[in-house]
């Protein structure tokens, strides 16, 4: 008895020891990004770095909003997102209750067309993205990056709500139909409530990659006015010098609306 209480309590401090481990792989570069955020430009160059800025400077900040029109950048990134999300949300709902809901030919298979073009690396699209787009006009705009986004996130979308959808009993279906309930009604006004948490879930998936990619909206985007958030803190990494203190502000701003939303909807995110 006694080795076994002696291993168990073994096992329990090995385990919090690596769970302590992970955590501080994690939290580390994330408090030094902090820090240096309130750095002067000259404290991010010492010999001997400090964790806390002494004095704490704003500076970067203000730069931000003022200096690197971040301002305009952001709320770019937040039209594409939110956008993409929108249309991801609308058409991953209708593709999954079709899928579970009405038996056709095909459906398998389009189960695995959409997982077979999860497996194609982004680098490899960028190309008939861009060629596409070309062709209807839409390179240099908003809207030509809603569509790329949306594109992208549309197939992992359906197949995460097609799993929801699963987990409602088809009996629910049935009794509504025999109260005179269409198809669209019984969609709208049973299933949908039924599964807002994967609904959540997706929104949140969608919003996230978009609000990180990076390489979509380098290459398709050009105009300045029109950049996302993303592209104009990459180029604050110039060939002859990186503000870090600047860099690190410019992050952490931009990390704050995913941190609020994951807090906010953590549970939905997780389940």
């Amino acid at each position: 008895m006694m080795n076994k209480t002696r291993r168990k309590k073994l096992d329990t401090v090995l385990t919090y020891v690596i769970l302590i481990l992970l955590a501080a792989f994690i939290v580390i570069p994330v408090l030094w990004m902090l820090s240096t955020a309130f750095k002067t430009e000259a404290q991010t160059y010492y010999p001997n770095p400090k964790w806390l800025p002494d004095p704490f400077s704003l500076e970067s900040f203000h730069k931000f909003f003022n200096t690197y029109n971040f301002g305009k950048m952001t709320v770019n990134s937040l039209i594409t997102c939110l956008a993409a999300m929108v249309i991801c949300v609308a058409c991953a709902c209708l593709a999954g209750y079709g899928i579970t809901r009405f038996k056709f030919k095909g459906r398998k298979q389009l189960l695995n067309f959409l997982l077979i073009t999860q497996m194609f690396p982004s680098v490899m699209l960028v190309v008939p993205f861009y060629a596409v787009l070309s062709k209807y006009h839409l390179t240099n705009t908003l809207l030509g990056l809603i569509v790329v986004y949306a594109a992208t996130n549309v197939a992992f979308s359906t197949w995460m709500l097609v799993s929801y959808f699963k987990t409602v009993p088809i009996e629910l279906d049935e009794a509504a139909r025999v109260d005179g309930a269409s198809s669209f009604c019984i969609f709208r006004k049973i299933i949908l409530p039924l599964i807002l948490p994967g609904i959540a879930a997706v929104a949140m998936f969608v919003l996230f990659n978009g609000w990180n990619e990076y390489m979509y909206s380098s290459v398709l985007v050009s105009k300045d006015s029109l950049k996302t958030l993303t592209v104009g803190i990459v180029a604050l990494n110039s060939q002859y010098q990186i503000k870090w203190n600047d860099l690190m502000a410019a992050s952490t701003v931009s990390s704050l609306p995913l941190v609020i939303l994951f807090v906010c909807f953590q549970k939905y995110f997780i389940a």
